[in-house]
């Protein structure tokens, strides 16, 4: 039996606004975000190695990470109430300087999920070029 033309209209309608539906599920809202709306990949299980683009509002400033290569750490929460511990590599790109408790940092770097929120990482470029170049941006300054 050929379905009718009707029926089939009907279940593209159905396919789109779910489809659509779906979408909008996915997106993280951020604060003072450009006018366009940021798609951002979030796992349904919490896994790592995702890249993850967003803006959120400096809750703490830590002090550096001296073991190793040394990091510039802050704790960054999310209009979603989640937060992140950003840890950018100030051996490899400039600290973000002058960064204060309620500035907006945006970011772009590799997620990783822990108990409190996440990491995110790699908020730089790769010297050796073979992962995603990251990037902070605070006050109109973008590091990389």
């Amino acid at each position: 039996m050929i379905p009718s033309r009707r029926r089939v209209v009907s279940l593209v309608i159905i396919f789109g606004v779910l489809t659509f539906r779906w979408l909008q599920s996915e997106r993280i809202e951020t604060p003072d975000a450009p006018q366009r709306e940021q798609r951002v990949e979030r796992p349904r299980e919490p896994r790592g190695d995702q890249q993850l683009e967003g803006v959120g509002i400096v809750s703490r400033v830590l002090p550096d990470d001296d073991d190793g290569s040394r990091h510039q750490r802050f704790i960054l929460t999310l209009a979603n109430g989640r937060t992140l511990l950003v840890a950018h590599n100030i051996d490899l790109a400039p600290r973000l300087t002058g960064l204060d408790r309620g500035d907006t940092v945006a970011f772009f770097g590799e997620f990783e999920p822990n108990a409190e929120g996440g990491v995110v990482h790699w908020t730089h470029r790769d010297p050796a070029g073979r992962h995603v170049a990251g990037w902070l941006r605070h006050e109109g300054r973008t590091v990389q």
